[in-house]
């Protein structure tokens, strides 16, 4: 299977040139001499060839292969370099990025305006760029991402001039919108931009009568039917998932369904799959009818295309899904793997960032799990069900079942790693949801796709057409709806590392393709299993035994940034988080070492302040871990972080009490947090347990530095956090002098944008043990209440 390996090595050698900043020139000068090589290897291998009769004809050609295959690698390689723009030539438009002043940009909109609830995005191919100060324009090149408020009527090929701030894509915690944009050659971005339309009718007619039909297809949609079908079916038939209300949308997600919704390829391979399942019985089975039936079905999927507007990710969706009709036809697996691997090399080719697209991902992953397992699980069906009835019977029943389930298991193999990776969500609903809603998807697409194509033409027909595509959308929702209130049905399981999906991968993988050499190694395989199981049962048991209470106090100042996340495990076991920090990501991760494997749950959240620096990663970290008890001490509704909390608490039902001055929180064994004083910003807490006393000032502000001046409680301590970072004014010398503490802990991010922590302040504690998450990693102060013990991450 040489062109399965060239096309492997292709798109590994993309893969690498990310890694790797070696500008494209010195890959093609390698792959030409590995190509070199590889003509070499080949000339001598057939001069030696009567001398090697002996050997197997593959073998005799591994090193050609070989070095062919590492030529495709750095061709690979070199096609990613050559793919990125120059960002600092002065003719690329990302090149005028983060100036902090105005420009004027004219360019013609290149596609269709992606409306949202109060603003519209437009992607605009620049050629002229303006300063406000210059005379006189520059011709530039480049592709810019605009945002306009959504009533604008802009068009498809509308020439613009928009003037406002060029910026580069911001990154957000939990997704990367300047990788999104890159991956569609946009590296520039325009937040606020007034707009004046300069001229209509640009850009490519077949496009332009594409998109208009498009948007009177829309239209035409919310005619027909009412919301949420209407907005449903504007999603399954024309791409435009925007009007769909955000509880539908939730409960697709939570059922694992939301490829129904979302054109890719995994929505079309199922669809497709399906529709030669029911064709191929029409035209009367056997390979004849199975082949009239897979180009039924193409027609079909390019009909599809053209509807929902033919952009580059459905013509790649519709690419890919076809892929396993053509697995089908050719009914060799082998083939199908060399088809699957050609078509994504060459679409690598043509753009070596969609190797990090989802949509691109889930679709070469639901296709090959259709290429590979489709028809073994058909046969495994059939083999069980003969033992319990005929085999006749089975045969029959094998091809409903195969359609309606096991087509759906097949894919789903292979796309569920991507979805916990990129998702983080495992949905344990999905294996009941698809094949109760995936069997009437086929009827719902012609008959909605029909009724649309007639309302469009003669809109009373078309009427006619969706009472009778109705049932069907209703039926969709409503079982989705239903399944998604299932207690439990989505786990949501944190960030799970790219390793762990890579060993899935290839377990499954070699158990695929060489589980016939595992027979006859089974002898000396048992030994080595049986001795992996005793050795992962030993480690879940050291796991379970070194997370048990130990009668200790332990409070761990996790490296969260610039803000505040503590975590706290008393002597009886139980779990305190002080606020969280501003990183949603670093929050989850630093919870997930910390606390137990069978432990995912916080017994208390104390809000001590309510800043961005203190709870933003908060709320989006909470629906990964069970929640019993808040302790609310900071303002109610002071910042946008701390509403969305709010919100979240209230929808989940979680009991919060408000703290007071004074409240003392018990640990247990004598253990407890005492609620010092109680400001505008938030609170100040004690930690306490005998001799060990630790203050954490987190809502510390002038007003309450005054008050706990001269306590005699806050003499000697044990250890102290700094404020805010270590911001001077509210970490003075003479208050640090005073509590003197034996231990200091500062958390701040590395490279803190406002420069933090202050000079003053590490002047102010320079002679004592200054611990920073920012050099030390996670800091853990531990104590029986007569002895301390302090670990850190990094010494």
């Amino acid at each position: 299977m040489p062109l399965f390996w060239l096309s492997l090595a292709f798109m590994a050698g993309v893969l690498a040139a990310h890694q790797m900043p070696l500008e494209g020139i010195y890959w093609l000068a390698i792959g030409a001499g590995c190509f070199l090589l590889g003509l070499l290897a080949l000339l001598l291998q057939r001069r030696s060839r009567r001398a090697s009769q002996s050997f197997p004809e593959q073998t005799r050609y591994l090193l050609p292969l070989f070095l062919f295959s590492l030529c495709t690698f750095v061709l690979g390689a070199a096609r990613f370099r050559d793919s990125l723009p120059d960002l600092t030539s002065p003719d690329q438009i990302a090149y005028y990025n983060d100036r902090n002043s105005e420009v004027r940009v004219t360019g013609i909109v290149s596609q269709p305006p992606h409306g949202r609830e109060q603003n519209s995005l437009i992607k605009l191919q620049v050629d002229s760029l303006q300063p406000i100060d210059a005379e006189a324009g520059k011709a530039i090149s480049g592709n810019l991402l605009v945002r306009l408020y959504r009533n604008n009527h802009i068009r498809y090929g509308d020439r613009l001039l928009v003037r406002g701030k060029l910026e580069t894509p911001p990154e957000y915690e939990d997704f990367s919108y300047r990788e999104y944009l890159a991956q569609q050659g946009v590296y520039s971005y325009m937040g606020q931009a007034a707009v004046q339309r300069l001229s209509t009718g640009g850009g490519n007619w077949l496009l332009r009568w594409i998109y208009t039909y498009k948007l009177h297809a829309l239209e035409t949609i919310y005619q027909l039917w009412p919301d949420p079908e209407a907005s449903l079916l504007a999603g399954i038939l024309l791409g435009d998932e925007s009007g769909i209300p955000e509880d539908v949308d939730q409960a697709f997600r939570d059922t694992g369904t939301s490829h129904i919704i979302v054109i890719s390829g995994f929505n079309i391979t199922i669809i497709s799959a399906l529709l030669v399942a029911l064709f191929s019985r029409i035209f009367g089975g056997g390979e004849f009818g199975v082949r009239r039936a897979a180009v039924v079905a193409l027609l079909g999927i390019a009909l599809y295309t053209i509807l929902v507007g033919g952009d580059a990710a459905i013509v790649r969706a519709a690419i890919m899904g076809g892929l396993a009709l053509l697995a089908t036809l050719l009914g060799r697996r082998q083939v199908g793997l060399n088809t699957l691997a050609v078509v994504a090399a060459a679409m690598a080719a043509f753009n070596p960032l969609v190797l990090w697209n989802i949509s691109f991902q889930l679709s070469f992953a639901a296709t090959l799990g259709l290429v590979l397992y489709a028809e073994p699980l058909k046969d495994a069906f059939e083999r069980i069900a003969a033992r319990f009835v005929a085999l006749e019977r089975a045969q029959r029943w094998s091809p409903a079942v195969g359609e309606y389930l096991l087509f759906t298991l097949a894919a789903q193999v292979l796309v569920l790693p991507i979805i916990i990776y990129h998702f983080q969500r495992l949905s344990l609903s999905a294996l009941l949801a698809n094949p109760l809603i995936l069997p009437i998807q086929p009827p719902l697409m012609m008959l909605g796709g029909l009724a649309l194509l007639v309302g469009t033409i003669y809109f009373p027909l078309g009427q006619l057409l969706a009472w009778v595509a109705w049932p069907f959308v209703v039926y969709t929702i409503r079982v989705v709806e239903l399944l998604a209130r299932i207690p439990g049905g989505a786990v949501s399981l944190g960030q799970v590392r790219l390793l762990v999906v890579f060993i899935f991968y290839i377990s499954l993988f070699s158990l695929t393709f060489f589980s016939d050499r595992y027979e006859k190694a089974k002898q000396w395989m048992r030994p080595g299993v049986l001795l992996t199981g005793l050795m992962l049962l030993g480690v879940l048991v050291w796991r379970t035994a070194l997370a048990a209470p130990d009668g200790r106090l332990h409070m761990t100042l996790l490296d969260v940034g610039s803000g505040d996340g503590i975590l706290i495990e008393t002597p009886g076991g139980r779990s305190l988080l002080i606020d969280g920090g501003p990183s949603q990501r670093a929050l989850s991760e630093a919870l997930g070492r910390r606390l137990p494997l069978g432990k995912r749950q916080l017994d208390w959240l104390i809000v001590a302040a309510t800043g961005e620096g203190q709870i933003g990663g908060v709320a989006a970290t909470l629906d990964r871990f069970v929640l019993h008890n808040v302790l609310w001490a900071g303002p109610q509704q002071g910042s946008y972080p701390a509403r969305q909390l709010q919100s979240y608490l209230a929808q989940a039902g979680t009991p919060t009490e408000e703290a007071a001055a004074g409240q003392v929180l018990d640990l247990g064994d004598g253990a407890k947090i005492t609620i010092l004083t109680v400001g505008q910003r938030g609170a100040v807490l004690l930690l306490s347990w005998e001799n060990f006393r630790v203050l954490l000032p987190i809502g510390l502000d002038f007003e309450l530095l005054t008050e706990l001046s001269g306590l005699p409680e806050l003499v000697d301590l044990t250890g102290l956090l700094l404020a805010e970072s270590g911001y001077a004014p509210v970490n003075p010398g003479e208050w640090i002098k005073a509590l003197n503490p034996q231990v200091i802990l500062l958390s701040v991010e590395a490279g803190d944008r406002q420069g933090l922590p202050s000079q003053e302040t590490l002047s102010a504690v320079e002679g004592y043990h200054l611990l920073r998450t920012d050099h030390n990693g996670w800091i853990q102060l531990t104590t029986d209440g007569e002895k301390l013990w302090v670990e850190v991450e990094r010494d």
